[in-house]
């Protein structure tokens, strides 16, 4: 149920974007650029930081949206959830484990990372510019998710999972923002 008045019921994330056109304008370039652009981060990893830091924060309609995302692009179902509940026997890459680990810290508890979280992610062979873009994905999803909880933004399950195939196919620009009744 929407928490702003000026929000239809049930509305989803486009009524928010749309809502806030000036705000929109800025941020769909913004996203397109940290989820989709260049990066020693691959879409899908970017795509499961996302979804995995949504889920710590336990935003539904991000977490949903983007673990649909992530596994239309690659990622096998059940990884980000199997991430939320145990890193360590999670079902993933030895050198995502650290990044998963610096973005869990960052959403949880950002002021204490510390240079040996950010050395963990080196020592698995990710440069510095991968490190900022986690970070940068971890910015984004905080970011995202407290707008749309805030708003009381959400949607049904079902919905999501059409966002996030949409999402993978199709980004994050403002013209998808524009046509699609549940963008970004």
């Amino acid at each position: 149920m929407p928490k702003l008045t000026s929000l239809p019921e049930g509305a989803g994330l486009a009524d928010l974007l749309h809502a806030n056109p000036d705000v929109t304008a800025l941020l769909m370039p913004l996203v397109q650029r940290i989820l989709r652009g260049p990066s020693p981060l691959s879409v899908e990893q970017r795509e499961l930081l996302f979804a995995f830091g949504s889920g710590i924060n336990a935003c539904h309609y991000c977490h949903g949206a983007h673990t649909a995302a992530a596994e239309a692009l690659g990622v096998e179902p059940g990884v980000i959830d199997a991430a939320l509940d145990d890193i360590d026997t999670a079902p993933v890459d030895q050198n995502m484990k650290p990044l998963l680990r610096y973005v869990q810290k960052l959403t949880e508890n950002p002021s204490r990372v510390t240079s040996g979280d950010a050395d963990a992610v080196r020592a698995a062979g990710w440069s510095d510019q991968a490190l900022n873009d986690a970070i940068l994905v971890c910015a984004l999803h905080n970011f995202m998710n407290r707008w749309v909880d805030g708003a009381g933004v959400d949607a049904d399950d079902e919905t999501l999972s059409d966002r996030g195939i949409f999402l993978a196919e199709e980004g994050y620009s403002k013209k998808n923002a524009d046509i699609q009744p549940e963008a970004a």
